[in-house]
């Protein structure tokens, strides 16, 4: 029999707004499995269970009365803990945030809240989001559900472990390399990119970059879809939240849940293993390769085809590091022993470029940008691996090299990622199936410009193409398996910089 943590967040939602699910017995049946199956991942970290619970009490009285009820009315979500959260402990995963607890709510957990999402507890991440490895000195190493000795990538890495093993039916993801990608991937869950400044954040200092957005993470396309709809805004707080003058023009937007009906035969798709440049393990690539030829008579024409990304890897290192310059420079200054080898080392790169590097990477972002949409002209969608390699040891801080090739930096096995984040294209990573490693594997559909819908009801329909092929359809992890296995933390390294 499902557990109601188990539910789809659409499902549960449907139950819920019938009477026949009550909020409190979701939010009690997400309870039990994070304490359950938690200690073998450390994917949940500051929990709000007081809290939580009367939320869920109060969402049961609203059905039972019958009052208007939001998109998300009783449905718990874990909040990635780089977003701050009223009364509940934010870290950002710093020892210099360990005892930081907000005032108020970041813009789109408000949102979410508005929504009638109940918030239980905050999901783990690396120091400030740096790295695609979800470990730091504050609360320590997440484990892949499948492997718990395995990365779950990141930085959105508690979050995407949650879903997986069923503690929350939605969870809050960001992205810049691809920190919503590169955990859906790893953890067999769905993790979606959308068009910046579709979900408006106070977080970044330099506002008007389209590197690092917000957005959902899920088990299923239905119901990041659902969790989307509820998270788009066009709130001034963010510049790329583009407006109309007195008129609201993405909340409630009823392009973006349901998902919009997609034909896939009439869809032209371009295939590319590495976008030409990616660093992309021999074994992906053949798991890729293997994927093709499994959907390609879905759509109506497919190639192998790539935008021209030359160099994306020059343009988005300088911009990142602009970014990271902006936002921890003083902390590298005062505090150096308290900020991890992640965050120092981009912050010296960033003090070794020049207004120069920085105006060439701008106009090469430009450039490629525009080569893109010359692209999009012919073709209607990218597919490609969403990660260049296989989930390895999260006490691997970074690879350092892919089939014996060294890395050029500790982001460069995210290139398949950051490359869409260049252009601020959407795209979403889709599971399909395990690799030969027996490690989920994720599809990367990289949709047009502003074609956040598209891709969603790409993936739902993707999704619903393989639903009754045990190859190919999203892997679960063996939860009776978690809940027998031994703590994370009594691991070797677990609460170490790495």
């Amino acid at each position: 029999m499902t557990e109601p943590c188990d539910l789809s967040a659409v499902a549960a939602r449907r139950l819920i707004g019938a009477r026949k699910l009550s909020p409190v017995e979701l939010l009690d049946s997400c309870l039990a499995r994070i304490e359950a199956v938690n200690p073998a991942v450390n994917a949940m970290v500051a929990m709000d269970t007081d809290r939580a619970r009367v939320a869920a009490k109060e969402a049961e009285a609203a059905v039972m009365r019958g009052a208007p009820l939001g998109p998300l009315h009783g449905l718990p979500v874990g909040i990635k803990d780089l977003d701050e959260t009223a009364g509940l402990r934010t870290t950002w995963g710093s020892p210099l945030f360990a005892d930081h607890v907000p005032a108020q709510d970041g813009a789109m957990v408000a949102n979410l809240r508005k929504a009638g999402a109940i918030v239980v507890g905050k999901t783990n991440t690396p120091e400030f989001g740096a790295g695609a490895n979800t470990r730091n000195v504050v609360y320590g190493a997440t484990g892949n559900p499948f492997d718990t000795t395995k990365s779950a990538a990141g930085s959105s890495g508690g979050s995407g472990v949650a879903l997986a093993c069923g503690m929350v039916p939605i969870a809050s993801g960001s992205d810049t390399g691809g920190s919503l990608r590169n955990p859906a991937a790893f953890n067999g869950i769905l993790g979606f990119r959308p068009s910046p400044g579709v979900v408006p954040s106070e977080r970044r200092r330099i506002g008007w970059s389209p590197i690092s957005v917000l957005g959902p993470m899920a088990r299923n396309a239905e119901d990041a879809a659902l969790m989307f709809s509820a998270m788009a805004d066009d709130d001034a707080v963010d510049p790329l939240a583009y407006t109309l003058h007195g008129r609201a023009v993405r909340r409630g937007d009823r392009d973006l849940f349901p998902p919009l009906s997609v034909d896939l035969a009439t869809l032209r798709v371009a295939v590319t293993p590495d976008f030409g440049f990616a660093p992309t393990e021999r074994h992906i690539r053949e798991v890729f390769a293997e994927r093709v030829a499994k959907l390609e008579s879905l759509f109506g024409r497919v190639e192998a085809a790539s935008p021209d990304c030359r160099g994306t890897d020059e343009a988005f290192e300088v911009l990142r590091a602009a970014e990271f310059l902006a936002g921890h420079l003083e902390k590298v200054q005062k505090t150096p022993d308290k900020v991890g080898p992640n965050v120092r080392a981009n912050v010296e790169a960033a003090l070794k470029y020049s207004l120069h590097d920085y105006s060439r990477a701008a106009v090469e972002q430009t450039r490629i940008y525009r080569g893109w949409q010359g692209f999009f002209e012919r073709h209607d969608l990218i597919l490609t691996p969403a990660i260049t390699l296989s989930p390895r040891s999260w006490r691997e801080l970074y690879p350092a090299e892919i089939d014996g090739q060294p890395t050029r930096t500790y982001f460069h096995w995210l290139s398949l990622a950051y490359a869409v984040s260049l252009v601020g294209h959407p795209a979403a990573s889709v599971p399909l199936g395990r690799d030969r490693a027996g490690m989920p594997f994720g599809l990367q559909v990289v949709g047009p410009r502003g074609g956040d819908a598209l891709v969603l009801a790409v993936a739902a329909a993707i999704e619903a193409a393989v639903a009754g092929d045990a190859e190919l359809a999203r892997p679960v992890p063996d939860i009776a398996a978690l809940k027998a296995a031994p703590p994370i933390s009594s691991m070797p390294e677990f609460r170490t910089w790495g």
